[in-house]
């Protein structure tokens, strides 16, 4: 079977996302994350009853609460929110213990239980990602002391903590500035972020303001639009870069060269660059005080 490359000037369509956040207790995680598109919260923290703004929401015990979760299941939904991923590797953890005994010891996971820990909890993230649905992942923020800097980290067990960086195409952080909380996505020495949309430091609207309602939601899509119009901008730079060398080799004096600069301009540095080794190679020199190439004066014999 032939490799299947997709070109750089084929736009990649984002459509979903997995998008992760996570904050200090009492930050209104939960809140937030039921301000995301058409949402349905998947509540292994037992704390969806403390959100202003509750909305549908299935309150897990045990791991087969969730195991058997269906397409059908999300049909009206256009979100699923895992809260918390931390609280989620608890409850999955019972089930692994019993499902093969030597995976625990006095109700711990051993090395073994941790490595089937890590790929069911990447199993089931794959699985929701399946079903087409934006995923937010909420976490509480667990800090750590290096030194006399405090860093902030996923409170989150095992190597599954690794898996949510991976799988997670935007991760934010809820923080409290001034009495403002905002949503930051851009990482710094000390917090973890992935920010590919971009995105300035967002001040999330008071829980009664009529702007709460949709937030997340907004900032999601926000995050999908910077992204597909990445791609779509990739692609119209290559086409236009494909169209000046199909054209460029017909080009045989400064006229013809000249005509083609401010679409060069518009195009960027690399298709000007193609414009000034065409004009090299037939020996034009480029005038500063006209803007324009001219023919080179040819030192005298």
């Amino acid at each position: 079977m032939a490799l299947r490359i997709t070109r750089a000037a084929d736009p990649i369509k984002v459509e979903r996302l997995n998008v992760t956040i996570y904050a200090a207790p009492g930050l209104g995680k939960t809140s937030l994350a039921f301000t995301a598109d058409a949402p349905l919260l998947l509540d292994f923290d037992s704390g969806a009853h403390r959100a202003v703004n509750r909305k549908d929401a299935v309150r897990v015990t045990d791991w087969s609460d969730v195991a058997g979760i269906t397409a059908e299941d999300l049909a009206p939904f256009k979100t699923v929110i895992v809260d918390t991923a931390g609280r989620a590797l608890d409850v999955l953890t019972p089930d692994i213990i019993r499902a093969n005994p030597k995976h625990g010891r006095g109700g711990a996971l051993t090395l073994q239980g941790y490595g089937e820990l890590k790929t069911r909890f990447t199993a089931f993230l794959k699985l929701l990602n399946s079903f087409g649905k934006d995923v937010v992942l909420l976490a509480h923020m667990d800090e750590q002391r290096s030194g006399d800097d405090v860093l902030e980290r996923l409170d989150m067990q095992g190597g599954s903590k690794n898996e949510v960086f991976k799988a997670s195409d935007a991760m934010g952080r809820i923080v409290l500035q001034n009495g403002q909380r905002r949503l930051l996505f851009s990482p710094t020495d000390a917090a973890f972020g992935k920010n590919p949309g971009q995105l300035p430091p967002l001040d999330i609207p008071h829980m009664t303001d009529a702007n709460f309602d949709g937030f997340l939601g907004r900032v999601i899509q926000q995050t999908k639009d910077a992204l597909n119009a990445q791609t779509e901008a990739q692609k119209e730079a290559a086409d236009e870069q494909a169209w000046f060398r199909s054209v460029l080799p017909g080009i045989d004096d400064a006229d013809g060269i000249n005509e083609l600069l401010d679409r060069a301009k518009k195009a960027g540095k690399a298709t000007s660059k193609l414009v000034a080794d065409r004009a090299k190679a037939l020996g034009l020199a480029f005038d500063k005080a006209s803007g324009a190439y001219v023919e080179r004066i040819q030192d005298a014999a």
